[in-house]
């Protein structure tokens, strides 16, 4: 291949990666990977100036511009840094900014927080508009949804910030939030985000607000524009954004030397996995504004400052063989099979391998040695072969499976999707036994003692084949079962019983409707209070529904107009569970807590800590994590931590009882008996 061929192989290769990674939130290569086809790239257009292209993807940041937002162009172009993974490249960047000031000079460290550039404009002390990087010219405005971050001030604290100014910063997912959303994603069978950075980006460009504040991000603010900023020194003003209200990381550093600021990457390589949220370098930043004025900038990066990025651990490992799991919708999702290796602290012997055409890209063969990745540090990936080592003795290839590995059934693929599906959902077992455990999970029936092993001995000893067999389910009939005592019977027929009076919305979210998750059947419940409403609704009206879109509504017109889907919720019914809302479950409230955000500690005897949760957003009020000057009061149940107790004592910030706060929202307590006799 010609160095002109390698030229425009690289430019559409980087213009469809870039595409993934900033506008699809699916990577598929490393930023490693990507970050060194883009320097060939750099080397080989250099060579080549008769072959520049304005529109190379060397002559322009990567874009996150999507539609349906408005755009704004930035007062202050939102440029791309210089990436290195070398500490060689560092110290020359160091002496190279020594030649060109020929002064003393101070280098910032700080971390590089992964995550999704912002700018924030204030004017007044008032946040006026949050706009994305976009293209590097102009941005996305998301400024609805920046307000539902907690971390960024709407209004500044007194201080003497200028009348107009502008914050540069990251948005990010931090790691628990991040595993509770694609726990939520699983359980739906939603393709996981790779990494919270693509979590943040994808969730910013979310249409509804509401959900944004759901999914609690956070931020980091690290940079500071404007014409009277208050000191010379970068790193000064940073500390004076953190005076007004601002997150400021506490981890930036100023370093006069080359070995502190080796020291400093060298600590943060480890120290970072302690962090709450996801960092991929160091950033070094000339601190003084008037030296970062003089350095200057080159065409797409400024010279005063530089990126580190740590590599992503990965291992080498042999694949031994491809096996493909079936979940409760029949999506069939292949999983590779590797030589057990260390990875980030764990043994890796399995991997994801998403989907057909993930496997295709690979060109994957059996018993390849393959390198292993976690993605965010989380889920681990295959994300290259090593074709050295193959020989040729090589195993076959992989092909994905073309029947369902259960049950036999011929798989098919929908329109626009990358998974194939078994679309025998009457009598394939993994997804009669997928969709029976996504019933009784908590946040749907809530009904304890059904764990994965249990429900695949009833589903074995021909107990159970559908969810309503549940209610036909009798303690002497468990108690034959061997590792199942009276105990044990008592209390799963116990839980059957009580989640008779779980609310609608639980119920429509517990049958499984493919893509109607717990926000959506909230949605759905206010919008047509019962469930033979919903049977009945067109298209047309339920895509009349803010935030039900056309393939949601799909999904729930197929879904009950199945006869077996149907006659399966009739008996669901006949069995006692709630079909329609009613005014205790409330979808009737007040606004007794209006303007109060609630932290709730501890164990509670009336109600579960969930529907605590739904009681006070019912009744106007806001739910918190953690205990703050502005929460109102903590919920504080039997067993509450101490440390939280300390705090809100330390705070000021009283405790509310359970009984108290029934009385405060006008509701009777919920008796609940642990008398049960055994239905011999």
């Amino acid at each position: 291949m010609s160095e002109k061929e390698r030229i425009l192989e690289l430019r559409e290769l980087l213009h469809k990666y870039n595409n993934l990674y900033y506008v699809q939130n699916a990577p598929v290569i490393s930023d490693m990977e990507f970050d060194k086809l883009m320097h060939e790239l750099i080397d080989l257009e250099e060579r080549h100036p008769e072959l520049y292209d304005q529109n190379s993807p060397t002559q322009r940041v990567g874009s996150d511009l999507s539609r349906g937002f408005e755009q704004a162009e930035h007062r202050y172009p939102m440029l791309s840094l210089d990436n290195t993974y070398s500490e060689q490249e560092v110290q020359d960047f160091f002496q190279r900014v020594s030649g060109l000031l020929n002064e003393p000079f101070e280098i910032c460290c700080e971390l590089k927080y992964d995550g999704l550039s912002i700018s924030l404009i204030y004017e007044e002390g008032k946040l006026v508009q949050a706009v994305t990087r976009g293209d590097g010219v102009k941005g996305d405005i998301v400024t609805d949804n920046v307000r539902t971050i907690r971390s960024v001030p709407l209004v500044l604290q007194k201080g003497d910030w200028p009348r107009s100014f502008e914050i540069r910063g990251e948005v990010l997912m931090p790691w628990t939030s991040f595993e509770k959303l694609n726990t939520e994603r699983e359980e739906q069978e939603e393709p996981l985000f790779a990494n919270p950075r693509n979590a943040a980006s994808g969730t910013l460009k979310l249409q509804n607000p509401q959900e944004v504040a759901r999914r609690q991000l956070d931020s980091y603010l690290y940079y500071l524009l404007g014409e009277q900023l208050p000191c010379d020194g970068h790193y000064e003003n940073m500390m004076e954004a953190q005076r007004w209200g601002f997150k400021v990381s506490d981890h930036m550093k100023k370093c006069t030397t080359i070995d502190e600021v080796l020291d400093y990457i060298n600590y943060w390589d480890t120290e970072r996995r302690n962090l709450p949220v996801a960092t991929d370098g160091i950033v070094l930043k000339v601190n003084s504004l008037r030296q970062q004025r003089n350095l200057g900038f080159k065409a797409k990066s400024p010279r005063w400052a530089i990126a580190y990025k740590f590599q992503a651990e990965r291992q080498l490992t042999r694949l031994n063989s491809v096996s493909f799991q079936v979940g409760r919708t029949g999506a069939v999702t292949p999983v590779a099979n590797l030589d057990p290796v260390q990875l980030s602290g764990t043994i890796v012997k399995r991997a994801t391998l998403h989907n057909a055409d993930i496997i295709k890209g690979l060109d994957l063969h059996i018993g390849d040695m393959v390198y292993v990745e976690k993605g965010g540090e989380i889920i681990p990936k295959i994300t290259a072969v090593d074709l050295d080592s193959r020989s040729l003795l090589m195993g076959d290839p992989v092909q994905f499976a073309q029947v369902c590995p259960e049950c036999g059934t011929k798989l098919i693929r929908y329109e626009g999707e990358a998974a194939f599906y078994c679309p025998n959902s009457i009598s394939c077992p993994p997804q009669i036994k997928g969709r029976i455990e996504h019933f009784v999970s908590r946040k749907a029936m809530n009904i304890d003692g059904l764990g994965t092993e249990t429900i695949d001995q009833f589903y074995q000893a021909g107990l159970i084949r559908d969810i309503a067999d549940l209610y036909t389910l009798k303690a002497i009939d468990i108690c034959r079962l061997e590792g199942m005592g009276e105990k044990s019977a008592v209390n799963i027929v116990r839980g059957i019983e009580n989640s008779r009076s779980v609310p609608f919305e639980r119920v429509l979210f517990a049958i499984g409707i493919r893509f109607v998750g717990e926000t959506v059947a909230k949605i759905l419940a206010r919008a047509f209070k019962s469930m033979e409403a919903l049977e009945n609704a067109t298209v047309e009206e339920l895509t009349a529904v803010n935030e039900i879109g056309g393939k949601i509504a799909q999904c729930i017109v197929t879904f009950f107009r199945d006869e077996r889907s149907r006659e399966l919720v009739s008996r669901l019914r006949e069995y006692g569970l709630r079909m329609e809302v009613t005014e205790q479950a409330g979808m009737n409230g007040s606004d007794v807590l209006a303007g109060k955000t609630i932290v709730i500690s501890g164990v509670f005897n009336h109600h579960s800590r969930d529907e605590y949760k739904e009681l006070i957003e019912r009744h106007g009020g806001k739910n918190s994590g953690s205990i703050s000057a502005k929460t109102s009061f903590v919920l504080a149940g039997d067993n509450m931590g101490p440390a939280k107790r300390e705090k809100a004592q330390s705070l000021g910030v009283k405790l509310m009882s359970e009984s108290e706060f029934l009385e405060l929202i006008n509701e009777k307590p919920t008796i609940i008996t642990n008398e049960l006799s055994l239905p011999f």
